[in-house]
C-alpha cells in the first residue's frame, strides 16, 4: 500500500477536470483501461453499471484497485452508504459520488462515514432538485453537485431534451450560489453519435456547466474539445485582463465592449480553463 501522498492530496492538486469517465466495478479490466483513457477523473461505478448479483464482487475488485494510489484522480460511484466503510480509508480514493440523494441530511450521514472524503451528490428526482441548494451547502466536504438525468427523466416523466432545461439551469445556478465548481454534465448514452454528443456539449456550456461525464473512451477528445476555450475566447480573454492590469475601474475596450469586474473575474477564469492549471 502506497503512503505519503493520498488519492484526496493529489485531487487537490489536479487540473481543472472536464472529463469524467465512468467504468464498471465489476470489470478491472475496463477499469484498468480507463485509467490510462487520459480522462480528467475515472468514476468506479458501483451502483447501475453493475448487477445486483455481482455487487459484492465489484465491491472487493474496486478495494483492491484503490489500496494503491493512481496518477489520475478515482472517484466511486457507491450503491449503498454500506459500500462507504470499505472504501473511505483506503489511499487511491479521491472522492466519492453518492447517488440518489434528496436532502442535506443524506450528506451528514455520509460524511459521517467517510470523513475528510470531497463528496459529490447526484440529483436524480424532483424532491432532490427542490432541496438542490441545501443539498450543495449542507457539508464542507460537498465539492460538487451534478443531475443523474437518467433517473431524472423517469421521475418527471419527460419525454423530450427540452424537458430537462429548467432542472439543469437549476443546478448550476444551485452550484454557483453554494460557491461550487460549475456541474459537469451527465452522459450521452449514445456512444455511437459523435455529433450529437458536441451539439449537446455546446447547449450544456451555454447554459453554464463545465465538462461531461462520459462512458466510452471515444467520447472525452470530444467533449475536451467542446469545453476548452476557443483560440478568439482566448485572445478575448488576454485583452480583458491586459486592459483591467492598468485601469482598476469599469472601462470600455476600442472594440466597444464594457468590462467591469464580473467580465474581468470571468476572463481570467477563461484563461485558467485554456492552461488547465486552476
Amino acid at each position: 500500500m502506497s503512503g505519503g501522498v493520498t488519492g484526496v492530496d493529489r485531487l487537490a492538486r489536479v487540473r481543472t477536470p472536464l472529463t469524467w469517465l465512468y467504468a464498471p466495478g465489476d470489470r478491472p479490466a475496463v477499469v484498468a483501461k480507463a485509467l490510462s483513457s487520459g480522462a480528467d477523473v475515472v468514476i468506479v461505478d458501483l451502483e447501475d453499471a453493475v448487477a445486483p448479483h455481482r455487487k459484492a464482487y465489484a465491491l472487493d475488485a474496486t478495494a483492491d484497485l484503490l489500496a494503491d494510489a493512481h496518477p489520475v484522480p478515482v472517484h466511486v460511484r457507491v450503491h449503498s452508504p454500506h459500500d462507504i466503510p470499505t472504501l473511505a480509508p483506503l489511499p487511491g480514493l479521491c472522492g466519492l459520488r453518492v447517488p440518489k440523494v434528496t436532502h442535506a441530511t443524506d450528506i451528514h450521514r455520509i460524511a459521517g462515514l467517510a470523513p475528510g472524503l470531497p463528496l459529490y451528490p447526484l440529483l436524480e428526482n424532483a424532491l432532490a432538485l427542490e432541496h438542490a441548494y441545501a443539498i450543495a451547502t449542507a457539508h464542507p466536504a460537498v465539492r460538487g453537485i451534478a443531475l443523474g438525468e437518467a433517473d431524472l427523466r423517469a421521475d418527471l416523466g419527460v419525454r423530450e431534451d427540452s424537458g430537462l432545461d429548467w432542472p439543469r439551469g437549476r443546478v448550476v445556478v444551485a452550484a454557483r450560489a453554494a460557491a461550487l465548481p460549475p456541474p459537469a454534465q451527465s452522459v450521452h448514452p449514445d456512444i455511437g453519435d459523435l455529433d450529437a454528443l458536441a451539439a449537446g456539449c455546446a447547449r450544456g456550456r451555454a447554459m453554464g456547466f463545465l465538462g461531461r461525464a462520459a462512458i466510452h473512451p471515444r467520447q472525452l477528445p470530444v467533449i475536451e474539445r467542446a469545453y476548452l476555450p476557443t483560440p478568439q475566447e482566448v485572445d478575448a480573454a488576454r485583452e480583458v485582463v491586459a486592459a483591467a492590469a492598468t485601469d482598476q475601474g469599469a472601462l470600455a475596450l476600442p472594440d466597444g465592449r464594457f468590462v467591469d469586474a464580473a467580465v474581468v473575474e470571468g476572463a481570467h477564469r477563461v484563461l485558467a480553463l485554456a492552461s488547465r492549471t486552476a
